[in-house]
């Protein structure tokens, strides 16, 4: 594609061309969300911690990672 300021193709600058990386991540946070609430089901103190714990889990995972040296 070029823009109408002189048929240079123009630079990708968009959302929609940095990935879809967001995408895998709500994923992860649906499945570690639906895991976390079947194991800590009941109050609602106990679905607050599960929505925590689906939120921070990625934090989790690259510290544990980060560590394997």
């Amino acid at each position: 594609m070029s823009d109408a300021t002189g048929g240079k193709p123009r630079a990708h600058s968009g959302a929609a061309s940095k990935g879809g990386a967001g995408g895998i991540w709500f994923l992860g946070f649906v499945g570690a969300l639906s895991y976390y609430l079947h194991t800590h089901s009941g109050t609602f103190w106990l679905v607050l911690l599960a929505f925590t714990k689906a939120v921070v889990w990625p934090a989790f995972v690259v510290y544990h990672v980060l560590t394997l040296r």
